[in-house]
């Protein structure tokens, strides 16, 4: 058997109280989980899952979001005046 050693994570508390329901759930701890994607990831050798970038949070994307919400606060309008019906899938 081989030998344990102690890994420390840092986990803002909302991220580690959701994963630790998620483990009770499925009957196990947070260091068991750890451990399947550890060995997991070294047997692979690469990360078990795919990790992209959400395109909602482009740079262009978040600006955009920005300007509409500078114009809302302005009083530049309605939430549906600036949403384009073409953007929610009716145009």
């Amino acid at each position: 058997m081989s030998t344990t050693t102690m890994v420390n994570i840092r986990l803002d508390t909302e991220t580690k109280t959701a994963m630790e329901q998620v483990c009770h759930d499925l009957g196990m701890s947070m260091t068991t989980a750890f451990t399947i994607f550890a060995k997991k990831m070294a047997r692979e050798r690469r990360i078990p899952f795919e990790v992209s970038v959400d395109p909602f949070y482009t740079q262009e994307n978040i600006a955009a979001i920005r300007r509409s919400l500078a114009q809302l606060d302005s009083g530049g309008g309605t939430m549906h005046e600036l949403v384009d019906d073409h953007d929610i899938g009716r145009g």
